[in-house]
């Protein structure tokens, strides 16, 4: 069975309208240079402790201490890392940090794309592959709602050791297609079961469906 995580959690209620519709894990976002979704560091430690799931804390940080002070105040079982990460910082986050999933984000921005996997994919726990563009002047670091070439990411699920979940642009429409396509450990979706950025149910469901069939 494929996974789920809803990410951009906005508030415990989100969260349990997530978890009700059969989510599996909860994203929630912390400070970023642009896009939807971020909430403050007291709420992010509020959802993790009150949820009996998996969560990830997104984070922009790119320095070792700068993510462990950020994840210290943010409990959540994971640690997303939204930009790339120096496999030195990423160890010294394993040494003060041994018990939270480590999940690298891959922007799927060409075939470059699977180097940049390859690079990494033996210091972490999975990978997600997004459709940010980080060498934008401002980052755009998720969120975007583009969906980018699933062939690129196919080949790096081929050939990825670790578990890779499949974000960008997914949606009640487009998910079967992309699980058939990619055969991901699991799908990430935000903006796509969203109405005026308000996480909706007849979309959850809709989307757990169709993620069921698959």
């Amino acid at each position: 069975m494929t996974r789920v995580k809803i990410c951009c959690i906005q508030s415990l209620a989100e969260a349990q309208l997530a978890l009700s519709a059969g989510a599996d894990m909860l994203g929630l976002v912390g400070e970023m240079p642009s896009g939807p979704g971020p909430i403050p560091d007291a709420r992010i430690a509020e959802i993790a402790r009150a949820v009996q799931v998996e969560t990830a804390l997104l984070t922009a940080a790119t320095q070792a201490d700068d993510i462990i002070a950020h994840a210290t105040r943010c409990p959540t079982t994971a640690i997303q890392l939204v930009d790339r990460v120096a496999t030195r910082d990423i160890r010294l986050l394993r040494e003060a940090l041994p018990k939270r999933q480590i999940i690298q984000v891959i922007h799927v921005n060409g075939p470059s794309a699977v180097d940049n996997a390859r690079d990494v994919w033996d210091h972490a726990d999975a990978l997600l592959l997004d459709s940010g563009s980080p060498n934008k002047a401002v980052k755009e670091l998720g969120g975007t709602g583009r969906v980018h070439d699933w062939k690129i990411s196919a080949e790096i699920v081929r050939e990825c050791p670790v578990p890779v979940w499949l974000a960008g642009g997914l949606r009640p429409d487009n998910v079967v297609e992309a699980i058939r396509a990619v055969r991901p450990f699991g799908v990430d979706v935000c903006s796509g079961l969203r109405r005026a950025m308000v996480l909706n149910r007849d979309l959850l469901d809709l989307f757990i469906a169709a993620v069921s069939r698959a």
